[in-house]
């Protein structure tokens, strides 16, 4: 049994990567809205789902018109992702002015139930436009970064099996990785990533130290928007093809991720949604291996919320997360 995990051992590692990236940037924008509101806001799987139409979109249409074939690919990816997040860093800024601010002093549990709301609207939203412009909710964008690349793990040892990879593996890990840099750099370094901590720590205190908490609210919902959207688009460009349901349970992945990591602290976001795309990848390929046949790479969803319960029982505040004693 260990001799036929081990073969499988480079693949898993290339689609945990992959797979992590996309659940730790999704997971950002959990962590950074929780932070400052603490609110789980779970529509922002949908964000996400949304940034990958939004994108796919903007690839099919300038395919249409010649202007992936006469600019290089990751040109092309490089101006999608920046629209892309634009428009869904606004859209983010709008749900929480129309949505979450007339909520911010109501019962948490109102605003918890707003945000699976906006979630389902979202979805529908989406689903109307796709099926209204392409007879149907599944989209397929252009092939970007297609190329099969072969890595010979077996020249290391005769234990690993060799493993393939699309050349959009390096695209969207590097990508991704890139983008949760710059945004570690602007919340410890920057002055509005001051004003961020701030306000997560204390709302009022901050507010009367003359930082606009309202604008700082907007920023984050902008910035986490804007990380959900764009990896939207890297999703598409990875796995090709999508649907307005991908944001629910990649959604509820990214949320495990943030808990993982946690929720709160935005390197407990990352290296949760690393380990959980490390995880399940792991259990996709070995499950079947492990239980003898019993369980099939279909449960690979049901492990994730087994290590979601499994945190929350023995360590609730997650791997980098800090116990906060509540004063009554």
């Amino acid at each position: 049994m260990l001799h036929e995990i081990l073969h499988t051992i480079p693949q898993v590692l290339i689609d945990g990567l992959t797979l992590g990236t996309v659940y730790a940037v999704i997971a950002l924008g959990y962590t950074m809205v929780y932070g400052i509101l603490e609110l789980i806001n779970f529509a922002h799987g949908e964000i996400f789902m949304t940034g990958a139409f939004i994108g796919t979109a903007i690839l099919i249409v300038l395919t249409g018109i010649g202007w992936v074939a006469a600019l290089p690919a990751i040109v092309m990816l490089f101006v999608v992702l920046l629209i892309t997040a634009l428009l869904t860093g606004f859209l983010g800024m709008g749900i929480e002015r129309v949505a979450y601010r007339p909520l911010r002093k109501a019962p948490k549990l109102i605003a918890l139930i707003t945000a699976i709301g906006l979630s389902f609207v979202l979805q529908d939203i989406v689903r109307f436009i796709a099926e209204l412009k392409n007879g149907n909710y599944i989209l397929t964008g252009p092939s970007l970064f297609t190329k099969q690349i072969s890595i010979k793990a077996s020249a290391l040892s005769s234990v690993f099996n060799d493993a393939q990879i699309k050349s959009s593996f390096i695209i969207v890990l590097v990508t991704a990785v890139i983008m949760m840099i710059i945004l570690d750099i602007f919340v410890n370094r920057t002055k509005w990533g001051m004003a961020m901590r701030a306000v997560a720590q204390d709302r009022e205190t901050a507010s009367l130290m003359t930082v606009n908490v309202n604008k700082v609210i907007s920023m984050t919902f902008f910035i986490g928007s804007a990380l959900g959207g764009a990896t939207g688009v890297l999703f598409a460009v990875q796995y090709g093809t999508i649907d307005p349901y991908i944001g629910f349970i990649l959604g509820l992945k990214a949320f495990i991720a943030a808990v993982l990591g946690g929720i709160g602290n935005i390197r407990g976001a990352m290296l949760g949604g690393l380990l959980l795309g490390l995880m399940e990848m792991f259990a996709s390929a070995n499950l079947s291996i492990i239980s003898g046949g019993v369980f099939g790479s279909e449960y690979k969803d049901v492990f994730a919320f087994i290590i979601l319960i499994i945190v929350l029982i023995f360590k609730p505040e997650g791997l980098l997360g800090k116990s906060v004693t509540e004063k009554v």
